[in-house]
């Protein structure tokens, strides 16, 4: 990844007064007054298939939160093709597969990037059972513990299409936002990706729409949210 590439991932902070930061920060305030009352602290970001924004997504919206002096959590959920740590230039070392099978502790693993208030938890050595490693209860054990820690804390994951993960990391979260790129993934897609979701408990908070037309950088990222609605 250049590193013109990762200001583009990283546009909410390298143009704050942008259109597109401007988006992310009503995807933040969206997802607060969509669940009124409610906590919502762990949000997974999810997608049907690879290549809709899902991570620069959810790079963004931690940065979103973090803009607003939260203690914000990164976690790359995604232990197949982690890209989190790397979007950082951030090493990977010991990370999240390494703290679930007891070779790794949190506190080496945490990551400080050079955004005021966020963290990063890279994903860590790639497993051979990255299901079973998400499933387990040493999961949930850690999430508890983060949660004492962040005010906030957004999981990036593999596409929920190809692989269990999303759901399993949906059902342990707070709320889940869906990522879809326009002419990326059909709308049958995205709809067995949410009822997915759905059939384990995860609450839908609402979908991102990435506009996928050529010729500007930011129609590449979200520009618009849905709440509800048909978003499928």
């Amino acid at each position: 990844m250049t590193r013109e590439t990762s200001k583009h991932r990283h546009i909410a902070k390298a143009q704050p007064g942008s259109t597109v930061s401007e988006s992310y920060k009503k995807l933040r305030t969206n997802i607060r007054f969509s669940v009124m009352g409610q906590a919502v602290n762990v949000i997974l970001v999810a997608s049907a298939v690879t290549g809709e924004g899902r991570t620069t997504t959810a790079i963004n919206l931690a940065i979103s939160y973090a803009q607003e002096n939260k203690s914000v959590l990164l976690l790359d959920a995604d232990l197949r093709r982690p890209a989190v740590a790397q979007a950082f230039f951030r090493t990977s070392r010991a990370g999240l597969s390494d703290i679930l099978i007891g070779q790794g502790k949190l506190q080496d693993a945490l990551q400080q990037t050079d955004i005021a208030n966020l963290f990063v938890l890279p994903a860590g050595t790639v497993p051979a059972n990255p299901s079973e490693l998400l499933g387990s209860a040493a999961m949930l054990e850690l999430l508890e513990s983060l949660k004492s820690q962040f005010d906030v804390i957004i999981i990036d994951s593999p596409p929920a299409s190809s692989f269990a993960d999303a759901q399993i990391v949906g059902a342990m979260s707070d709320g889940v936002v869906l990522v879809a790129r326009s002419g990326k993934v059909t709308k049958e897609a995205v709809r067995r990706t949410r009822l997915g979701l759905e059939h384990v408990g995860a609450r839908i908070l609402g979908a991102v729409l990435n506009n996928s037309s050529r010729g500007r950088v930011e129609s590449s990222y979200a520009n618009y949210y849905g709440y509800g609605g048909d978003y499928t």
